[in-house]
């Protein structure tokens, strides 16, 4: 992606009276601004993007074309992060995008790699939080209320819940469904839906089928993700005893696996057996306090 859309002639663009541009702000071709936005020094705004009505982008923030928020959007304001010591950090958005009322993304942290990126046609529904160095891939829909933990990473063709809250490093597979209202403290694997449970963790329910079928998978590749998931989460393999990841193994080694069934497998043993509690990303975090052994007195050295 580039850092900077192509500047236009402030003539190009619609430009309310009321709205506060900074000189130094690239605004792409066709732009629609509304009264009392405020645009910052170092945003890049792409081609026929439209802010409707009190919305900020600060920050080197980068917006691809045809991206459009709504009112109460704050995108680019420092991370709540007690790390972040004022470094240039990034937020790197796609193309087609729709941020409804009140979401708001916060940019990178050097220790987390310095950008938050946000990939194309994705839909933020109202009070969505992305918190610094999240990744969000393409066609996800994140309903009202959905909050995102810094570092977390979300794969394409993703739906949440309203009211979801997504702890930090965790990781979200593709073509996942996100059940509401639910507290997603593990890694959750593609292909799956994932709903609240009694108790503080969310469980697999079954295969994401109408999902599946929507995102034009063949009746064959559902059914070799449905066998999967019953010789993995179903309560008959729960009640075998058998542990997770020894099934894991045995469907890995059958030949030719289905390669969207290898992708779950693999996926799983990235989260079981380099994971920490169950989330792979914690175990790649450069924090070196995180590093640091844990003493006899619970306290790291």
């Amino acid at each position: 992606m580039k850092r900077n859309p192509r500047p236009a002639s402030r003539a190009d663009c619609v430009i309310h009276e009321l709205a506060a541009i900074d000189p130094a702000a690239k605004i792409g071709r066709g732009a629609e601004i509304g009264p009392f936005c405020v645009v910052g020094p170092h945003v890049a705004l792409g081609d026929r993007c439209r802010l409707i009505n009190n919305v900020t982008l600060w920050g080197h923030t980068t917006v691809g074309p045809c991206c459009e928020f709504f009112p109460g959007c704050v995108i680019g304001m420092p991370p709540q992060d007690l790390k972040f010591m004022g470094e240039v950090t990034y937020i790197e958005i796609g193309a087609h995008n729709v941020f409804r009322e009140h979401c708001t993304i916060h940019p990178g942290t050097e220790n987390g790699g310095t950008v938050t990126r946000i990939g194309d046609n994705n839909v933020f529904l109202a009070g969505v939080h992305v918190a610094h160095d999240c990744t969000v891939g393409d066609r996800c829909v994140l309903a009202n209320s959905v909050q995102l933990a810094g570092h977390v990473r979300v794969e394409s063709n993703v739906t949440f819940g309203g009211g979801t809250g997504v702890h930090h490093f965790v990781t979200i597979g593709k073509h996942a469904f996100v059940g509401g209202m639910s507290r997603i403290t593990m890694d959750v694997p593609p292909f799956m839906i994932s709903v609240a449970a009694r108790g503080p963790r969310s469980e697999i329910r079954m295969i994401n089928g109408v999902g599946l079928q929507r995102a034009g998978f063949s009746e064959t590749e559902i059914l070799a993700l449905k066998s999967a998931y019953l010789r993995l989460f179903s309560r008959r393999a729960r009640a075998s005893g058998v542990p997770i990841i020894v099934n894991i193994h045995r469907i890995l080694e059958e030949a030719s696996p289905d390669p969207n069934v290898d992708y779950l497998c693999r996926f799983l043993l990235r989260s079981y057996e380099h994971g920490r509690h169950g989330r792979y990303l914690e175990s790649l975090r450069n924090d070196p306090k995180w590093r640091r052994p844990v003493g006899s007195d619970g306290k790291r050295s």
